[in-house]
């Protein structure tokens, strides 16, 4: 099933994606599994209907459905030929549990075995059986030893840095400025968390590199971790969307890496590879800049990288959107140029993604009730490696009003602001726009998502009650 789904998310248009994580959000994956039970469940339904003479519609939907599964496995990147087992295995052993019931039933209406016990104990006996082997499947996949060793890594990642005064608004109704590692935004294609042993982990960074580098976990360890606080954003964060989320981050210098295995002339991107096939493409003209920070991450927040994002190593590159730079479960690193695409580029994102310079309002929530009178509105800027500047705040179309700046952490991070408002009873609306350091303000615009980010400024209705 979760070949299927996977094979199903490779296939889907960009639209359709795009659609699916804006009703959705973080939780596309699970409405994408649900929805698959469910006309799984229907098709079963209707196969067990077609069956009530003859046990061949059903045999063949359980046949149809392995072969679907084959193909979907021996279509996905990261194929192994022993990865065909399950699916081999699932449509032989269900083919033999229905004709198993069938007989069972059938018996039973022909009067031979007025007894329907025997229906119902063979049902219980093969639900227990599957349930059996799945809980043996779920727990030799539990072995790996993973759990342990990301344990053991935590030993190496230092404490968190607590953010400088004067650097969170939390109290002024924003979010945390560090985003805690189970509230952080999570954009994936893996239906399945890959399970990775640090130990295992290595990386091969070659193509068009003067000298090879295969690289594993204690390798990078013992280059040293660099620290920084960073804001990463998805590419489809729409305005005043949550999928941006700041943590601070432990890891080695791809620049390091890069000047270590010696770039060739004519190379442009970093193409790279996680463990579950998902590819992508960073320029390296970026990765070469000597105060980017592109890291390959094995720390988040005080911890070793959750398996969620990314344990044993990602990649984390300030200033860009993450379908064109934080591969997670990063297994391979190619030096190539651009006639080489990626993922998200084949279905038509583009290929350079600088994230935009952008402000959400979190307070007043849409459609909320305050009273009348102080009203403080509050949220975050950001522009990834630029830095923001000021944010104005205007309320109901009047004069932009400049508002206060939280203490900077640094241009790879965003920025909390407020500004009070004294507000008559009724209904209003508020707009908020950043300028970044270079003199660029935010546009006002509205574009979609699709090719390289949304722009526009968000805006909140919320009433006032007197």
């Amino acid at each position: 099933m979760l070949a299927v789904g996977n094979t199903a998310i490779d296939l889907t248009p960009a639209p359709v994606k795009d659609f699916a994580i804006r009703i959705f959000g973080t939780a596309d994956k699970s409405a994408l599994l649900i929805g698959m039970a469910l006309v799984i469940g229907a098709l079963a339904v209707a196969g067990g209907l077609l069956s009530r003479r003859a046990p061949w519609p059903g045999v063949i939907l359980i046949g149809a459905f392995g072969l679907l599964g084959i193909a979907a496995v021996a279509v996905r990147p990261d194929f192994a030929p022993a990865a065909l087992l399950a699916p081999l295995a699932a449509p032989v052993t269900g083919i033999w549990a229905f004709l198993t019931l069938h007989r069972a039933v059938s018996a039973d209406e022909a009067g031979t075995r007025p007894d329907r016990r025997r229906f119902l104990t063979t049902s219980v006996s093969l639900a227990a059986s599957a349930g059996v082997a799945g809980a043996v499947g779920a727990f030799a996949g539990s072995g790996t030893g993973a759990d342990e060793s990301r344990r053991l890594a935590g030993a190496r990642i230092p404490p968190v840095t607590p953010p400088p005064p004067g650097a969170d608004f939390t109290g002024s109704g924003g979010v945390p400025f560090l985003t805690p590692n189970r509230n952080f935004y999570r954009i994936d294609t893996a239906l399945s968390v890959p399970q990775l042993r640090a130990e295992d982990w290595r990386l091969r960074l070659h193509g068009m590199v003067d000298r090879e580098l295969d690289l594993g976990y204690e390798d990078l360890l013992r280059r040293g971790l660099i620290i920084r606080t960073i804001t990463l954003a998805c590419v489809s964060n729409e305005v005043g969307g949550d999928l941006i989320s700041t943590a601070e981050f432990h890891g080695v210098p791809v620049r390091d890496l890069l000047l270590e295995a010696g770039v060739r002339p004519g190379a442009q991107q970093l193409f790279t590879t996680s463990a579950d096939g998902f590819d992508t493409g960073t320029p390296l003209d970026v990765l070469l800049e000597a105060d980017r920070d592109a890291m390959l991450a094995v720390g988040m927040n005080g911890e070793p990288l959750p398996f969620e994002h990314g344990f044993p190593v990602r990649m984390v590159v300030p200033g860009l959107y993450g379908y064109v730079s934080a591969t997670k479960w990063l297994v391979d690193a190619e030096v190539t140029t651009f006639d080489r695409r990626h993922y998200w580029e084949k279905r038509g994102w583009a290929k350079q993604a600088p994230v935009k310079t952008q402000s959400r309002i979190d307070r007043p929530r849409p459609r909320s009730s305050v009273p009348a009178g102080p009203v403080t509105v509050a949220g975050v800027a950001w522009a990834q490696h630029t830095g923001i500047d000021r944010v104005e705040v205007r309320v109901d179309g009047g004069p932009w009003r400049e508002a206060e700046l939280a203490t900077d952490v640094g241009r790879d991070t965003w920025r909390m602001w407020r500004v009070t408002f004294h507000l008559p009873p009724g209904q209003h609306v508020v707009e908020c726009r950043a300028t970044d350091r270079a003199g660029r303000t935010q546009t006002g615009n509205r574009q979609p998502v699709l090719p390289d980010g949304a722009t526009g400024w968000h805006s909140v209705v919320f009433g006032c009650a007197g």
